[in-house]
């Protein structure tokens, strides 16, 4: 692995935000970021994905008007694997306001997006040359939860895409939507069954399969929870075996969770708290799936959105959206246990990492 690797970073395009998506160069060796500036101008690209083969850049424009209508758009982009530097190819409309989340699958034919606002999840086809078709299929969620304030109305939040299923998490209905792929069409179709269920007012946001795929670990944005459910990759999420607070127990202030990820060995997973600006780190019982929460590490700043483990394993890396600004920390190894090592570096908004590997 090659110490010294490109790393993308989504933001917001607000006030006081980036112009676009930036970049800078990761020194694996000793998590240091050097900055390479702005490598394309595009508006809010707040979340990104890179296909399978490294050539291309695919960002999500979370905006509510397009080209004058109600939407939000994708873009896409190709890369200077040697500078960094994208070239804008194309952009489409994304089919929903206010698009949250781009996935690639891994043939690298199609790209599929979770538009927040609009509550439904869209499919896009990725042509030879990286550009971007118009959206294939559109699967539209429907219904709303208990809790009136966040779940009036469906928000399609992400999509992972596993081995046999696609799975999409919605915010305000309670539901991971279950969906086929076909890849070469780009085109999305329900699974049976079509979805499965959270707790009421759970509010899915976010979530990771296990690597031996018999748990998904699904985060609460409203709850700063984390479910266990039992997984089967055919049939999709089943049975909740158990949750997990994400929080410590005396915290009383206002907090909504942003991220989850797993570290490699599948014993340490990590989530992120806005308003209590910290990295949850749990232990995971791999029989049961039961998570542990070890430690609330404090963000280094203000709305920790998002972070990511380094290709290595060795760093995390969390982005402060309010504080403009990433922090990095050491992972131990053995325990998963995060350190941090003192390097920060500024940046307008940030939202999103994508390593370029």
């Amino acid at each position: 692995m090659l110490s010294a690797q490109i790393v993308y970073v989504g933001a917001y395009t607000n006030p006081g935000g980036a112009k676009g998506i930036n970049a800078f160069r990761f020194d694996a060796s000793t998590g240091k970021l050097t900055s390479l500036g702005l490598m394309a101008e595009t508006t809010s690209p707040s979340f990104l994905a890179i296909a399978p083969n490294g050539k291309f850049l695919y960002a999500v424009n979370e905006t509510d008007t397009f080209q004058g209508q109600k939407g939000g758009a994708v873009s896409a982009f190709s890369i200077d694997r040697s500078t960094g530097k994208l070239t804008f190819l194309n952009q489409v409309a994304s089919k929903g306001a206010a698009p949250c989340h781009i996935a690639i699958d891994p043939t690298g034919k199609a790209a599929l997006v979770a538009n927040y606002n609009s509550g439904n999840f869209a499919s896009f086809p990725i042509h030879a040359d990286g550009k971007l078709g118009e959206a294939a299929s559109v699967m539209q969620d429907t219904g709303s939860g208990p809790n009136r304030a966040r779940q009036a109305e469906p928000h399609a939040h992400e999509m992972v895409i596993a081995d046999k299923l696609v799975l999409g998490a919605d915010l305000g209905i309670d539901h991971i939507q279950l969906f086929h792929l076909d890849a070469a069409k780009a085109v999305l179709s329900p699974a049976d069954p079509p979805f499965a269920s959270t707790a009421p007012g759970f509010g899915p946001r976010h979530m990771v399969i296990s690597h031996d795929k018999k748990f998904i670990f699904v985060l609460s944005e409203i709850k700063g929870q984390v479910e266990t459910h039992a997984y089967d990759p055919v049939k999709g999420p089943g049975k909740i075996l158990s949750t997990a607070a994400g929080l410590p127990p005396d915290f009383k202030g206002q907090n909504t969770a942003a991220e989850i990820m797993l570290n490699a060995k599948g014993t340490t997973l990590y989530t992120s708290n806005r308003g209590h600006n910290s990295i949850a780190v749990f232990s995971v019982d791999t029989k049961t799936g039961a998570l542990r929460l070890t430690a609330n590490v404090p963000s280094g700043g203000k709305n920790p959105r998002y972070f990511t483990l380094d290709p290595s394993g060795k760093f995390l890396l969390v982005t402060n959206q309010d504080s403009n600004n990433i922090v990095i920390y050491k992972v131990d190894q053995n325990t998963g246990a995060l350190t941090a090592t003192g390097a920060t570096v500024t940046t307008g908004a940030p939202v999103d990492l994508a390593f370029l590997k």
